[in-house]
């Protein structure tokens, strides 16, 4: 079992947590519906009985995503940049643990994958439940001209990772459909930025999985740490490495409509393929022909874990509002 460092110090210590608000699903229907019905032609959202989401193409670790669901936000981007502080890591296992949850708690998101483990910084979509580990990575290639994904048989992040936890369980979910973007937002950012104009400081959380069914979306895939500092958005751009990658394409995704003082990131989005892609999600890039399929979970909590002390929104990689 792989010993955390950052972890000695009782982690419950470094755990800060709010209640979210908790809006009707009937209601979050028309809220999310109408969002999307200004970026995309063709909407769908409706509540349905979660499928099994363990079976191909969403292939996660746990049937459901029901079950106590509640968002987690771990480390973050300032201990990426400027420079990265390599002692930043944590096991997901037992943070969730530390946060009261189910140590068998289904645990999906988006974060950097620990390079004390694989060697190197990497994208990290992290999949897993009680003995089940379905947690892939994407990293640049020995040549450095392309990408690869791998499968990643640990628990173990690094500096940063946002994270849906839950039981696993079936239950309600929201089904999300939307084709043919009209508009300029991604498929996250405008239900984000909708939920936020609804909802205002009432802070409304959710975490899910969605397909991209056709067309094409832009990712980024880090590189390995940066020797020099990283100060400001444009040096991250230079630093990143950016992909067009095809459909179809599996999207482990966390939003927030509003930081309720945490200093949290309020939406992140990695995906995976079995084609081999995989990286952070930014937008699809062919708009008439894009399809996105998602099933959502509305969260009750948010936990923040190790917030660093010196923040800044270099990096943040959020479309600005």
């Amino acid at each position: 079992h792989e010993e955390c460092d950052s972890l000695k110090m009782a982690v419950e210590n470094l755990i800060e947590s709010r209640q979210l608000f908790q809006p009707n699903l009937d209601e979050l229907v028309s809220v999310i519906e109408i969002g999307l019905q200004r970026n995309f032609s063709d909407v769908q959202v409706s509540i349905v009985e979660c499928p099994n989401l363990s079976e191909m193409p969403w292939d996660l670790a746990a049937s459901g995503l029901c079950g106590r669901p509640c968002l987690i936000d771990i480390g973050g981007v300032p201990y990426l940049f400027p420079l990265p502080k390599l002692e930043k890591k944590y096991n997901m296992a037992e943070v969730v643990r530390a946060c009261g949850l189910d140590s068998k708690s289904l645990v999906i998101g988006a974060g950097a994958g620990s390079s004390h483990f694989v060697g190197v910084n990497c994208e990290l979509m992290p999949n897993f439940a009680d003995k089940v580990n379905k947690t892939k990575l994407a990293r640049i290639s020995e040549t450095g001209d392309t990408y690869q994904l791998d499968s990643y048989a640990s628990t173990t992040c690094g500096p940063l990772a946002n994270l849906l936890a839950s039981e696993g369980k079936p239950g309600k979910v929201l089904r999300i459909i939307a084709k043919r973007r009209i508009g300029e937002e991604n498929f996250v950012t405008c239900m984000r930025k909708t939920l936020g104009d609804r909802y205002g400081d009432n802070p409304v959380g959710l975490g899910g999985v969605f397909q991209i069914l056709s067309g094409k979306a832009k990712l980024h895939v880090m590189p390995d740490f940066s020797e020099k500092p990283i100060n400001s958005d444009e040096e991250v751009n230079n630093w990143l490495r950016f992909f067009e990658m095809e459909a179809p394409l599996t999207c482990l995704s966390v939003f927030i409509s509003k930081d309720p003082g945490l200093e949290l990131r309020v939406e992140h989005t990695h995906c995976f393929s079995s084609l081999g892609n995989g990286g952070h999600y930014h937008y699809d890039t062919a708009a008439d022909e894009v399809e996105y399929e998602g099933y959502f979970v509305l969260a009750e909590e948010v936990y923040r874990v190790d917030r660093p002390g010196k923040s800044h929104s270099i990096g943040n990689m959020v479309q600005k509002d």
